[in-house]
C-alpha cells in the first residue's frame, strides 16, 4: 500500500488559516488594528473603499519595524509577543499566535511601508497570495502603513460570501468601535470612500463613549466604579428609561480586551431586575480588570471568548456593583438603614389623648368554622353584626342555587353557537368555516395586514401624513444620520416628513397617520437595526425591510385583548390580503381543522 499522508504546501495551509481568522473585511480590520495598538501608537487612521472589499489601509505612528522584523511579520506563526508556552497564561498584548499577518497576505494584495524612530530609511514590502513581489528601502514616516487590497482575490467563492457594502460596514464599523473604546487615550480616525465616518480625539473614557454613540447618551450613563483583590470594574451602565428593544449598546472589556460573555451579561440584566420593561435590554459600557494569569484568553480563533478561574466570584462583584451604583444615583430604590428621626411622625401632635391607643382586637370564643352553615344565610359573630349594620346592605348572597348555575352555563353555550370569533389566551382567534374551524395567530396576522398596506402606500400610492402640533427631535449617531438619510425619500413615501438633519439629531414634523407620536423613535430604532443587517441588493429592498420594520413594531402583540368586533376585521383584512396565510418573516399565520379532523379527535 503506498503512502498517502503529506505535508500542505505552504501556500494551502495558509488560506486554510486565513479562513479561520479571516471571515470578511471586518476580521482584517480587527487584527491590523490590534497590532496597531500593540505597537504603542497614538494616532490610528482606518481608510476603506468599498467596505474593505478593494482596500483596507492602517496608518499609525507606532514603534515601526526593521528590515528583518518587516519580512518575518508575514510568517507563519512568527510573533514577537510571546517567547515560551509559560507566555500564554501572562499575555498583556492583543496578538500573540503569529497568523494574522500571514493569513492575510494568503488571500490579498497587501503592501507594507514601516520605519522605527531611530531610523533614517524605512522598508517597503509588497506580497499577492504568499508571495513576496517585491523588498525595497524608501523614505517614510515613523510607524507602520499597511495596505491590504483585492479581500479574497484567489478564493472567488469566498467572496462571492461577502454580503452589500453596507452590512459589511457595519461590521466594520463595530470592530472599530470596540477597539476605540478599549482605548480612549489614543485618537481614531475613520475614512470610509473618502468620507469621514469617525474623528476621535485622546479623551476619557466617557468623552469616548459620547463622541461615538453621540451627545444625548451623556445623559444616559450611570458611573460604576468598584475595587477588589479579585477585579476591578469600572465604566458606565446606561439608565432603565433609556433601554432598548435590541440588544446593541453592549460591551465587556477584561484587560483592555473586547469580549463577548453571556453569564456576564445575565449579571449586568439580573441587577436592572424590576426596573426594565419585558423585552428591554440595558446598555453598558463596563472594563474588568483581573490579573492576567487568571484567565485564558486563547480559546476562541477570534480571542473574543475568555475562560475565568473565579467566574462565580466575578458575577456576584458584577451584578452588587452594578446594582448599587444604580441605587446610589437614585436609578433603583434603596435600603437606607440609617433612618433619620426627624422624618418621624409626631403622633402625640394628632391626638387628643396625647399618645396613641393600642386597637383591640375583639374574639368569638363560641365562633366554630366547620360549624354547617345554612344555605342563603351568612352569619358574623355578634360583635361584627353591630358594627356592619351600616353597610352590610351592600352585599349580596354569594350562594347561587342549582337552577341558577344551569340558567347560566345554557346562556354560555347558546353564546357560544352565536359568536363568530372567539380570542384563546389573548393570543389566538379561533373562527368557524364552512369545513371546521381556523385557529389564527392575532400579532402575525396582523403583521401581514399591516405590511401588505404600508407596500402599497409606499410603492404605489401615495402615502397620508399627519403633521405634528410639536416637531419631534430624536438623537442617533452619526452612522444612524447616514443611514437615514439613505432612506430619507423612501421615508417621506411612507408618510414621514422632515424638517431638519443635523450630525446628531433629526427633527420630524409630519408621520403616517397610522403611526402615533409615542412610537416614532421606536420604528426608527427598529428599523435602523434592521437596515443595518439586512442585504440592501435591490432597490425594492429598502421598501421591503421598512414596511416589515412597521409592521413588526405597530401589530397588535400577543397579551392584547380585543373585542368581538375587532377579532372579525382582523379575521376579513386577513383573508383579503394577497399572502394570508405567511407572516412578512415567513411563519405560518394559521392552522386549519377540518370536521373529519375534530371527529378523529374523539372516535380515536
Amino acid at each position: 500500500m503506498s503512502d498517502i499522508i503529506q505535508l500542505l504546501p505552504d501556500h494551502v495551509a495558509n488560506q486554510i488559516a486565513a479562513g479561520e481568522v479571516v471571515q470578511r473585511p471586518a476580521s482584517v480590520v480587527k487584527e491590523l488594528l490590534e497590532n496597531a495598538i500593540d505597537a504603542g501608537a497614538t494616532n490610528i487612521k482606518l481608510l476603506l473603499k468599498n467596505a474593505g472589499k478593494t482596500l483596507i489601509q492602517i496608518i499609525d505612528d507606532g514603534k515601526g519595524m526593521s528590515a528583518t522584523d518587516a519580512r518575518m511579520c508575514f510568517e507563519r506563526h512568527a510573533t514577537s509577543k510571546i517567547e515560551k508556552a509559560e507566555d500564554l497564561f501572562n499575555l498583556s498584548t492583543k496578538g500573540f499566535r503569529g497568523e494574522a499577518l500571514a493569513s492575510i497576505a494568503a488571500i490579498a494584495h497587501v503592501e507594507l511601508k514601516t520605519k522605527p524612530a531611530n531610523d533614517e530609511l524605512g522598508t517597503s514590502i509588497k506580497i499577492e497570495g504568499s508571495k513576496l513581489i517585491s523588498q525595497d528601502f524608501i523614505s517614510t514616516s515613523k510607524g507602520t502603513s499597511i495596505s491590504v487590497k483585492n479581500l479574497f482575490y484567489n478564493i472567488p467563492a469566498r467572496r462571492n460570501f461577502l454580503k452589500s457594502d453596507t452590512v459589511e460596514t457595519r461590521h466594520i464599523i463595530d470592530e472599530f468601535q470596540r477597539v476605540a473604546l478599549a482605548h480612549p487615550m489614543v485618537s481614531f480616525l475613520m475614512h470610509h470612500n473618502n468620507n469621514e465616518v469617525y474623528n476621535l480625539k485622546s479623551s476619557n473614557l466617557r468623552k469616548r463613549i459620547v463622541s461615538i454613540f453621540g451627545t444625548k447618551m451623556n445623559e444616559k450613563l450611570v458611573p460604576i466604579n468598584e475595587q477588589t483583590d479579585i477585579v476591578a470594574i469600572e465604566g458606565f451602565v446606561a439608565k432603565p428609561e433609556f433601554s432598548k428593544r435590541k440588544r446593541g449598546e453592549q460591551f465587556f472589556f477584561v484587560n483592555d480586551r473586547f469580549i463577548k460573555s453571556a453569564y456576564l451579561n445575565h449579571a449586568v440584566v439580573n441587577a436592572f431586575d424590576g426596573l426594565l420593561e419585558h423585552g428591554a435590554h440595558p446598555s453598558y459600557f463596563l472594563y474588568l480588570k483581573v490579573p492576567a494569569n487568571t484567565i485564558d484568553i486563547n480559546i476562541h480563533p477570534t480571542k473574543t471568548e475568555i475562560k475565568f478561574d473565579n467566574e462565580k466570584a466575578l458575577y456576584a462583584m458584577l451584578r452588587a456593583t452594578v446594582k448599587h451604583s444604580l441605587g446610589q444615583y437614585n436609578v433603583a430604590p434603596l435600603l437606607d438603614f440609617n433612618r433619620d428621626a426627624n422624618l418621624d411622625t409626631p403622633y402625640h401632635l394628632n391626638t387628643n389623648s396625647g399618645s396613641a391607643k393600642i386597637p383591640k382586637i375583639s374574639v368569638d370564643p363560641d365562633f366554630n368554622p366547620f360549624k354547617e352553615v345554612e344555605k342563603q344565610e351568612i352569619h358574623f359573630p355578634n360583635k361584627r353584626e353591630k358594627q356592619t349594620e351600616s353597610w352590610e346592605s351592600l352585599y349580596t348572597s354569594v350562594a347561587i342555587t342549582d337552577e341558577e348555575k344551569q340558567s347560566e352555563l345554557f346562556e354560555n353555550q347558546q353564546e357560544i353557537k352565536t359568536q363568530k370569533t372567539f380570542q384563546i389566551q389573548r393570543k389566538y382567534i379561533l373562527s368557524s368555516i364552512k369545513s371546521g374551524v381556523v385557529l389564527i395567530n392575532q400579532s402575525l396576522a396582523h403583521q401581514r395586514v399591516l405590511y401588505e398596506d404600508f407596500l402599497e402606500s409606499i410603492t404605489v400610492k401615495e402615502a397620508n401624513s399627519q403633521q405634528l402640533l410639536f416637531p419631534v427631535k430624536i438623537a442617533l449617531t452619526s452612522l444612524e444620520i447616514g443611514m437615514m438619510h439613505t432612506i430619507k425619500i423612501e421615508l417621506e413615501n411612507a408618510g414621514f416628513s422632515f424638517d431638519e438633519f443635523t450630525k446628531e439629531s433629526v427633527t420630524i414634523k409630519g408621520i403616517p397617520v397610522s403611526v402615533t407620536e409615542s412610537k416614532i423613535a421606536i420604528i426608527l430604532e427598529e428599523l435602523l437595526s434592521d437596515i443595518s443587517l439586512e442585504v440592501p441588493d435591490a432597490s425594492f429592498s429598502h421598501f421591503d425591510i421598512m414596511a416589515k420594520s412597521f409592521a413588526k413594531t405597530l401589530s397588535i402583540k400577543t397579551g392584547s385583548q380585543l373585542s368581538e368586533r375587532e377579532q372579525e376585521g382582523l379575521v376579513n383584512d386577513l383573508f383579503s390580503c394577497k399572502e394570508p396565510a405567511i407572516s412578512p418573516f415567513g411563519k405560518p399565520i394559521f392552522k386549519t381543522l377540518t370536521l373529519s379532523e375534530i371527529d378523529h379527535l374523539f372516535n380515536s
